[in-house]
């Protein structure tokens, strides 16, 4: 069966980034026992990664690059919050490299990187840990099917065989 919109697709992949000097540097990969399994065509994904992903077959394999302008953008260098020290009177002070979970004024969940310390402030780099990046991806189609009618409305997929396990 062909990738199509409204299908959900279950992929296994590697994903590298190219730094500026050409070297590929390892990001992530899913396993055998542990794919992504996505609907597609809703937005869950990059949309260039949907757009390779069209018309593929279960058994088919790809590989890919995806530029910054592509997938996460360039990197925003206004894009860093000042966050007062009391937000962090019960937990501590993060250190530098730590990711913080954060919730914008409309409820939506992002995550932002400690880039500083100071005696006023913790400063975040509220860029996506991807913005800038070149993506390399190594992909294989495991499965694709239409997607239920139940998983069309939920807006995601149910897993590879459309029961949603917990």
């Amino acid at each position: 069966m062909t990738i199509e919109n409204n299908h959900v697709v279950t992929v296994n992949y590697k994903l590298h980034t190219i730094e500026a000097n050409g070297e590929k540097v390892f990001v992530e990969e899913t396993t055998t026992e542990n794919p992504l399994t996505y609907l597609h065509g809703v937005g869950m994904m990059i949309p260039k990664f949907e757009d390779e992903m069209n018309g593929l077959t279960a058994g088919d394999k790809k590989s890919f690059t995806i530029s910054p302008e592509e997938g996460y953008g360039a990197i925003d260098p206004n894009a860093v919050a000042q966050l007062p020290l009391d937000m962090f009177s019960e937990s501590g002070l993060p250190p530098v490299g730590a990711m913080l979970p954060l919730t914008d004024d409309q409820g939506n969940q992002f995550r932002a990187v400690v880039v500083e310390v100071n005696d006023n402030a913790v400063v975040a780099d509220l860029n996506h840990p991807m913005a800038g990046k070149t993506l390399n991806f190594d992909v294989e189609v495991v499965a694709t099917r239409p997607a239920t009618e139940e998983e069309l409305s939920h807006g995601h997929a149910h897993g590879i065989d459309g029961t949603e396990t917990h």
